[in-house]
């Protein structure tokens, strides 16, 4: 460090707005685990995301400081070919699907309660005629 440099002091909360507890994380996956189900009988292929973030506050000691965080999971849909048609989160205020199509600039939100809707759609014959 140079002559008049100050150290800020890390935030140890971190941006929790996006950060969310285990329990909810594996609540939207259960929730998102069901639209898959329905989208793997329908053919469509889909994987579920779970991230964590690690975040690392070194001090000068020899063991640094640290928090452990979960995001909300998504629901990818690719197609045959291997590009990302869709993905599928959970509103965290809403507990709705929020569903962002590739080709399209607006979120869909569809009631929790019917994700038979979700599934609906993703028809093959929107992706070319051929199965997804």
């Amino acid at each position: 460090m140079t002559t008049g440099q100050t150290v800020t002091e890390p935030r140890t909360g971190g941006h929790r707005d996006d950060e969310i507890t285990d329990a909810t994380a594996e609540k939207y996956g259960r929730v998102l685990a069901k639209v898959q189900r329905l989208l793997k009988v329908r053919g469509v292929r889909s994987f579920i995301v779970h991230t964590h973030s690690l975040k690392l506050f070194g001090d000068g000691r020899p063991l640094p400081q640290g928090s452990l965080g979960r995001h909300a999971p998504e629901l990818v849909v690719r197609s045959r070919a291997g590009w990302v048609v869709a993905t599928v989160t959970v509103g965290s205020r809403s507990g709705c699907y929020l569903v962002s199509m590739r080709d399209s600039k607006d979120t869909e939100t569809v009631p929790s309660e019917s994700p038979e809707k979700v599934a609906g759609l993703f028809l093959p014959a929107q992706f070319g005629g051929g199965r997804v």
